[in-house]
């Protein structure tokens, strides 16, 4: 049997970026992976090239029923933390919109950069390597049983991930473990994810396939102004990605088309002017005619601008800005870029990622219940998570 100081489950964002850590501080580290290459969320993010963090990051980034727990770890390991490590290893870089920074070339170069840094700490990676089985034993150690073999540490770390993307090999193994040692965990869902809509409004939306514009999407918890894209199945888009994760089954979205302007002074204003155009053709100026169609009544599209009330006027500006959908469902985990939910925050040391209950037990990045807006949060996330438990374990 091999013995080891630490043994990380998964070769992700934050289980390497854990590994490197502590290998830095001389511990004797293996990362075991069930699939046959590492980081394959890494290589595939970003459209290949990995929305690696964002020069804004804050607690209020991050939805958790702990929202005080994330602090101490963004705080300690930040954005500008992980931009030197960029650099150090001469990564090139740009922005994006809302400080989004990516890869010039491509995923592999961060990829790349943190296997590199691994094996420099003397880290040892074991590929194709499904745990089948863990225990505790009287002295303390962690006794994995995998299909490679037994393994053993004194320290355990599960990065093992969530549940998104399971084409990627995601699987609920993380909260398994949690619930074998009595750790709460808090229900899981798909967050980031396109959304489904019901069979009337699909019916109706589907010719739309392809159009974006950009569009305030809202709930009751959150406001997120972006595009938003009609697909085949529903809606999607940066808007729709960002709600979804505050969205629940059965509760409506309220959608504002055209958040930059007050529709109703606009075509007030133009029937002041003495406008000959029909609505439809005076709102084309600013929204696509099929969605148009779509949204409102022939009516609406068809009266002169010039002979409109205010009543209508202020009907149209109403379904324009404030379009109430109620969603179906989301497309599920297979198509959602992380898991909302996971591992109770309120069991684990935000200092250290120990559970509190369990010495020697960490849990760090998405496995955890820490859930990232789009645009590099939860790529952050990982690296400080993991970056705290290697300056423990």
């Amino acid at each position: 049997m091999d013995k080891f100081d630490v043994i990380i489950v998964g070769a992700g964002a934050s289980g390497l970026m854990c590994a490197i850590e502590a290998g830095k501080r001389g511990r004797r580290v293996k990362i075991v992976e069930h699939a046959n290459k590492p980081g394959k969320k890494i290589l595939m993010s970003g459209g290949g090239r990995c929305n690696f963090t964002n020069y804004s990051i804050a607690p209020e980034n991050y939805i958790s029923n702990n929202p005080h727990f994330c602090k101490s770890a963004l705080s300690r390991f930040t954005q500008w933390d992980f931009l030197s490590f960029v650099q150090r290893h001469q990564i090139p870089f740009h922005e994006r919109l809302h400080g989004q920074l990516f890869c010039d070339n491509s995923a592999k170069d961060i990829l790349d950069a943190l296997l590199k840094e691994c094996g420099q700490t003397g880290v040892t990676l074991e590929l194709n390597c499904r745990v089948d089985r863990l225990e505790k034993r009287s002295d303390g150690d962690f006794l994995l049983h995998t299909s490679n073999g037994v393994i053993s540490a004194s320290a355990l770390v599960i990065a093992s991930g969530g549940l998104s993307i399971p084409k990627m090999g995601a699987t609920p193994f993380g909260y398994k473990v949690a619930e074998q040692f009595g750790i709460k965990v808090w229900p899981t869902r798909a967050g980031l994810v396109p959304l489904t809509l019901q069979p009337d409004d699909t019916q109706r939306f589907t010719p739309l396939t392809g159009i974006a514009v950009p569009c305030r999407a809202s709930n009751q918890q959150q406001s997120f102004k972006e595009n938003i894209l009609f697909t085949h199945r529903g809606l999607s888009g940066p808007a729709i990605l960002q709600i979804s994760s505050y969205w629940h089954p059965g509760e409506t979205l309220q959608l504002d088309l055209l958040p930059d302007m007050d529709l109703s002074e606009t075509l007030k204003e133009k029937r002041r002017q003495g406008s000959k155009l029909k609505t439809q053709n005076l709102l084309a100026e600013y929204l696509p005619k099929r969605l148009l169609q779509a949204l409102l009544d022939e009516r609406q599209l068809d009266i002169t601008v010039a002979n409109c009330a205010d009543k209508d006027l202020n009907a149209i500006a109403e379904r324009v800005h404030n379009w109430t959908i109620k969603p179906n469902a989301t497309e599920g985990y297979r198509t959602a870029e992380v898991t909302v939910g996971g591992v109770d925050c309120d069991a684990i040391s935000s200092k250290t990622m120990q559970s509190l209950q369990v010495p020697g037990l960490y849990f760090v990045g998405e496995v955890l219940d820490v859930t990232g807006w789009l645009g590099g949060y939860n790529f952050q996330w990982a690296w400080s998570s993991g970056w705290c438990a290697g300056q423990y374990v």
